[in-house]
């Protein structure tokens, strides 16, 4: 018998998060995976201890945002830097039960823009220690490729 979660993405982020005191708290590695074509990696680009070869190292708390994460990988990719660029990040993780990987978009930024995403922290999208960040990244002249789950027709 399969029991399913009813909690919604509203509840998540109503529940109070903790503070993390930085001075005393041991940052973690966050393993980061960029793509400049707007497109997320294929999750199947993480099967069998193999990962994508883009790969940023992060050293960072639980309580970074999405916008400070977007200036981090700034500071690495100056063609990034454009205003208008547009950054979708999603979680990598792996299905316990059938040994895949699974992605889960968390949220997006804008670099110069302020958007509803910004202050999104690791902690409330439910990431963990030792799970993957997929970042794709798309130019300021392209707009953002389609949700693949949406049919373009």
């Amino acid at each position: 018998m399969a029991l399913e979660s009813r909690i919604t993405q509203e509840e998540i982020k109503k529940e109070p998060e903790k503070p993390i005191d930085r001075e005393k708290t041991c940052p973690l590695l966050l393993r980061v995976f960029t793509t400049n074509n707007g497109r997320h990696h294929r999750t199947d680009e993480f099967a069998r201890g193999n990962v994508p070869s883009s790969e940023l190292q992060i050293y960072t708390w639980m309580d970074a945002t999405l916008k400070e994460l977007t200036s981090l990988v700034k500071e690495v990719y100056p063609e990034a830097r454009k205003k208008g660029t547009h950054f979708s990040f999603a979680i990598v993780y792996p299905e316990l039960r059938t040994k895949v990987y699974r992605l889960k978009d968390i949220g997006s930024t804008i670099s110069g823009r302020k958007g509803a995403d910004d202050s999104m922290t690791l902690q409330s999208q439910r990431f963990q220690i030792g799970d993957y960040l997929d970042i794709a990244i798309t130019p300021p002249n392209r707009a953002p490729p389609l949700n693949p789950r949406m049919r373009p027709f």
